[in-house]
C-alpha cells in the first residue's frame, strides 16, 4: 500500500495483493534482507 510493490507483484503473478503482503509480513519475521528488497523493487518497477 506504501509503494505498490506488493500490488504489482500480486497482478504480474497473478495472485490477490492481500495475500502478497500477508505473505511479505510473515518473510519479515524471518532473518534477512527483505526490506532492501523491498525499496529496490519500489525503485525499478515501473509505475502503473
Amino acid at each position: 500500500m506504501i509503494a505498490g510493490v506488493c500490488a504489482g507483484l500480486a497482478r504480474r503473478f497473478g495472485m490477490k495483493p492481500f495475500t502478497v503482503r500477508v505473505l511479505f509480513l510473515l518473510s519479515c519475521l524471518l532473518p534477512g534482507p527483505q526490506f532492501v528488497f523491498y525499496i529496490v523493487l519500489w525503485i525499478l518497477m515501473p509505475k502503473r
